[in-house]
């Protein structure tokens, strides 16, 4: 369940959230707002997948599996 949650934050992040921050002003490091909101989104996405990555449990069978060969 927690993970489908993260997995839909950037969904709801970029394309739910758009139209609330559509605005020009404040510049964010010389951005319109709503641009800095995508790039932060397009960053955040990769490090909710990797949060994801690592808390699923096939994974951690499957690194369990290597570990095992590599001893």
């Amino acid at each position: 369940m927690l993970l489908r949650v993260l997995a839909a934050l950037p969904f709801i992040g970029i394309l739910l959230g758009v139209p609330f921050v559509n605005r020009v002003e404040p510049l964010v490091l010389g951005m319109p707002f709503v641009l800095a909101w995508i790039v932060m989104w397009v960053v955040l996405s990769s490090i909710i997948m990797a949060i994801i990555y690592r808390l699923d449990p096939s994974n951690r069978q499957l690194a369990a599996d290597a570990e095992e060969v590599r001893s």
